[in-house]
């Protein structure tokens, strides 16, 4: 299922975006390409909706914006690509709380300090988790779930993207 951004939402998540940069007596921002670092395979949710919202800003600025998926370690080291960058504007990374947020108590060090070294702009996105089970799992409800889950221990698989992933976590 593709993302879905309102165009106000869109022009709303630019104009926020464009409020980070800082102001240059030189040159108006921007004055080169805008890097939006994915911290995830690309073809997933993140990556599209970096997509849509990259070709927005591409066209409300007039400058490229480059998608630059940067998978792996839950989200650590695309977001660590852009803790280190130049604090210059031209750097964003698009990611999911979790690497925002949850990693720095998953982790006992990160290689980046989510308060210190990042600032949110904008949240662009809700997605809720949904709990899903084979049509022949007798179950309906989430406390008939566990007892099944505990009447056959060793029995039940669940999937998840990785691992302290939302899916993972409420697992």
């Amino acid at each position: 299922m593709t993302p879905r951004l309102s165009s106000r939402r869109a022009w709303l998540c630019a104009a926020a975006l464009c409020a980070i940069a800082p102001v240059h007596a030189q040159q108006a921002y921007p004055s080169k390409p805008i890097k939006m670092v994915v911290p995830f395979a690309a073809g997933g949710a993140t990556d599209v909706l970096a997509r849509v919202i990259g070709e927005k800003l591409a066209a409300g600025l007039g400058q490229p914006v480059i998608i630059d998926n940067k998978p792996g370690a839950a989200g650590i080291i695309g977001t660590d690509a852009v803790a280190k960058a130049a604090p210059d504007g031209y750097t964003l990374v698009l990611s999911l709380s979790n690497s925002l947020l949850t990693n720095q108590f998953l982790y006992d060090k990160l290689p980046y300090d989510t308060q210190r070294d990042l600032t949110l702009v904008y949240q662009i996105a809700m997605a809720p988790l949904v709990l899903v089970v084979h049509p022949s799992v007798p179950v309906k409800t989430g406390p008939e779930l566990l007892k099944y889950v505990s009447d056959h221990k060793g029995k039940v698989a669940y999937g998840s993207y990785g691992v302290g992933a939302y899916p993972h976590l409420a697992s």
